[in-house]
């Protein structure tokens, strides 16, 4: 029988800095106040992780960690704190602008070979590193599309109506087994990994971490959702051929059949989404709202940023040089985890 998303524990992660270790405390009981952010690293682990932790709350939360602690006052301001230094770099490394349709060509321009992490693996990548790359992705996939979520009641008309309708397919249809978090669960189990949910939180580094925390960010502030549309739009509009190159890599290392499954679904669900989100959600929202427009290119030009800084940290900073790309615990090396 698959496992379920529904029935894994939730521990809170290891710290990787003061303010991880500030906030983990004080949802453990043993802190005494919510600290000041102070000076950090916007890309950093100890942000990351602890920007991760808080937006934890609004998903599954944690064990032992009360109900309570999602709308805590003090929490909230840190919380915010911390997007502000985020959000300021972002906007800092992309050239934004409001050429939204630029923007969307560009993302239909498919390189001959591929680039990325799904063309290194499809070509060259090996059993552990693909192993590695879903650990990775399993911090998002075991809730996949749920930050898109919160911008469907920032929505009105065929917007509205069309990215309910996408996330419909997303989240099976109607069915429970084919949610693609769900998918995502009988991958891991089909690759000999541990299906709990974001039981690999720990050995997820920063630049992954990233990426998750883009999708709540924008998820939870409606000033955002044009940028939540924007990111949207990216990954359904590249996921088709990354896809089909991930299907091509687990065929060629013989993978389980449960690893194909998950990205022969994206193949076929995202290439129709491509369409309904750029013709019917952006489409229609900047009809309504054309004011959002510089939001949406924000969505889409942070998206590129953040994966293309994923892609450098795993391929040139890692496996290039034949590390491993997930981080080490006090207890585990990142190898040691996959075992």
């Amino acid at each position: 029988m698959a496992s379920s998303i529904g029935s894994d524990s939730r521990i809170l992660p290891q710290p990787r800095g003061e303010i991880s270790a500030a906030i983990v405390d004080l949802l453990r009981g043993a802190g005494d106040s919510v600290p000041r952010l102070g000076a950090v690293d916007p890309y950093g682990e100890d942000l990351h992780l602890a920007l991760y932790t808080c937006y934890e709350l609004h998903y599954h939360g944690f064990e032992s960690v009360g109900d309570g602690w999602e709308w805590d006052p003090g929490l909230l301001r840190l919380r915010a704190e911390m997007e502000s230094a985020f959000l300021d770099a972002l906007h800092r490394e992309v050239s934004g602008g409001d050429d939204i349709e630029g923007e969307l060509e560009q993302l239909l321009v498919e390189p001959v070979e591929g680039t990325g992490v799904s063309a290194y693996l499809r070509d060259v990548g090996e059993w552990w590193q693909m192993r590695e790359y879903f650990v990775q992705r399993s911090i998002y996939h075991h809730k996949e599309a749920d930050p898109q979520a919160w911008v469907i009641p920032r929505l009105r008309g065929q917007a509205k109506a069309s990215l309910v309708a996408v996330e419909f397919d997303e989240f099976g249809g109607g069915r429970g087994e084919r949610v693609h978090a769900q998918l995502y669960v009988d991958l891991l189990a089909g690759a000999g990994l541990n299906p709990a949910y974001l039981h690999y939180l720990d050995f997820v580094p920063a630049p992954m971490l990233a990426v998750v925390n883009m999708m709540s960010l924008f998820g939870l502030h409606r000033q955002l959702r044009g940028a939540s549309v924007g990111h949207f739009a990216t990954v359904e509009i590249a996921s088709p051929p990354g896809a089909q190159r991930m299907v091509d890599a687990l065929r060629r290392l013989q993978a389980d059949p449960a690893c194909l499954r998950f990205y022969l679904e994206h193949i076929e669900a995202d290439a129709v989404h491509e369409q309904v989100l750029r013709r019917d959600v952006i489409g229609d929202l900047l009809s309504r709202q054309p004011d959002l427009t510089a939001s949406v290119v924000f969505g889409i030009q942070a998206t590129n940023l953040l994966e293309d800084r994923f892609a450098e940290h795993v391929i040139e900073r890692c496996w290039a040089e034949g590390h491993s790309s997930l981080r080490e615990t006090g207890q585990e090396s990142g190898r040691a985890c996959l075992r």
